[in-house]
């Protein structure tokens, strides 16, 4: 059985793992956890991070980037991993870059938001930072435009439910706006029946 750990308040990038889950039609249970986290999931996981899945055969694993590619081979084929070389490329390419170029800059831009004296909260790095995000906002809509309507193309994938969850940091936890070419995007991928289930299974669970 599929277990994911997460915020009981929710959490980008653990709905995204909840997501694909509902997409895929594999059945999951949600661990809510308060934060600070308690020492029993410190000692599950030292860096008390979440999300964090535990599944049959003693998988225990943390990133939510990896959970996405483990669940897709584990439990595919699926048509959110393609097979064709072009395709599975660039679903493999923009699922890693919603962290690697995405998620890795909002970390820090959310420490500055919520624990920074207010000096700080607009210096320097964090200008710098939000500058890099919004470049990047900006290659993922002309991405869209030049082959939408999703990131691989004509086929929703695992790159979509990577990226479109980590626009809810940027405009949720942030309070940034989106482009208006990607807030359609996201209204509409959010709006898929399975985004609104893992929605409701994050917050209903318990803390």
């Amino acid at each position: 059985m599929i277990k994911i750990y997460n915020f009981s308040r929710g959490g980008a990038r653990g709905i995204r793992v909840m997501w694909l889950c509902e997409e895929m039609g594999l059945p999951y249970e949600v661990v809510g956890l308060p934060y600070p986290v308690p020492e029993s999931y410190r000692a599950l996981h030292p860096l008390q991070t979440v999300p964090f899945l535990e599944d049959d055969g003693g998988v225990a694993m943390s990133e939510s980037v990896a959970m996405l590619l483990y669940l897709a081979q584990r439990y595919g084929p699926t048509p959110l991993l393609p097979t064709g070389p072009a395709t599975l490329a660039r679903v493999l390419q923009m699922t890693v870059f919603a962290e690697a170029t995405l998620g890795t800059r909002m970390n820090p831009l959310m420490e500055a938001h919520f624990g920074a004296p207010d000096a700080d909260k607009r210096n320097w790095s964090v200008r710098g930072l939000e500058a890099r995000v919004e470049t990047a906002l900006d290659y993922v809509a002309d991405m869209l435009e030049a082959q939408g309507p999703h990131l691989a193309g004509a086929e929703f994938s695992l790159a979509d439910i990577a990226v479109v969850t980590i626009f809810g940091i940027w405009r949720g936890a942030l309070g940034k706006t989106l482009p208006a070419r990607l807030a359609d995007y996201q209204a509409r991928l959010t709006a898929r029946p399975a985004y609104a289930r893992a929605q409701a299974a994050a917050t209903a669970s318990p803390g």
